[in-house]
């Protein structure tokens, strides 16, 4: 990572949009501003705890290893959103790794200031606890789908999630953009599998591609490959 002198306007993250007005001299006063190229890991799992992160522009993976070769993305955070959380806690490991999918700006504040941030703003921590309580129900969903969903409707509901998220440009295209392997990893599935997949959905004119980009033609049609599964 690349330490950067300029820092953010204090208004993209949810800590703060959040605090305090009185309390954002002392973010600016306490965080760091790191770029990371394409790839960079941000954060790797068993490493110590720091302090958390907060991304200022670009995307970022948080992952976890299925097995030696294998790994299982848990979520994928943008602009505003808070990676490193999950380290949080007396075990003060990170029990997942954070990679750049695209050339990301992420501000840092150690744990020390975090933890003194908590304290005195009371509505960013009931913010930061309503965000883990919405984690832990999606997270609790895609066990529960891991264990029920067929791979179509694991791959249909995945997609369905990123719609919903991360939006579409101006040609209908998902506003993300990720590698046919990091989309296998995510829907807990095989490169092999996800392709197969994903043609049938093309064949089905339910999705379209260009280059690594995919449209949902028919979100009706997609949401229906899942429904009854959950």
């Amino acid at each position: 990572m690349i330490l950067k002198k300029y820092k953010c306007d204090l208004k993209s993250c949810t800590l703060c949009l959040s605090c305090s007005k009185e309390w954002l001299p002392a973010i600016d006063a306490n965080r760091k501003v790191f770029h990371l190229k394409k790839g960079e890991l941000l954060f790797r799992e068993g490493d110590e705890v720091k302090g958390m992160f907060f991304i200022h522009s670009g995307l970022i993976k948080v992952h976890k290893r299925w097995d030696e070769e294998k790994e299982m993305i848990l979520r994928f955070a943008n602009k505003g959103a808070i990676v490193g959380h999950r380290g949080l806690g007396s075990d003060t490991i990170y029990p997942v790794s954070g990679t750049a999918l695209a050339s990301t700006e992420v501000c840092f504040v150690d744990m020390d200031f975090f933890t003194a941030t908590l304290k005195v703003n009371p509505d960013y921590m009931y913010q930061l606890l309503m965000f883990f309580a919405a984690e832990l129900k999606e997270s609790e969903k895609r066990m529960r789908n891991l264990a029920h969903m067929s791979t179509k409707g694991r791959i249909a509901y995945a997609l369905t999630s990123l719609h919903e998220k991360f939006g579409v440009d101006a040609d209908g295209y998902l506003n993300i953009v990720l590698s046919r392997q990091d989309l296998a990893s995510y829907t807990g599935t095989t490169y092999e599998t996800l392709f197969k997949m994903m043609n049938e959905f093309s064949a089905e004119n339910i999705l379209r591609f260009l280059e690594k980009k995919i449209a949902i033609v028919n979100l009706a049609l997609l949401k229906q490959v899942y429904e009854g599964q959950q």
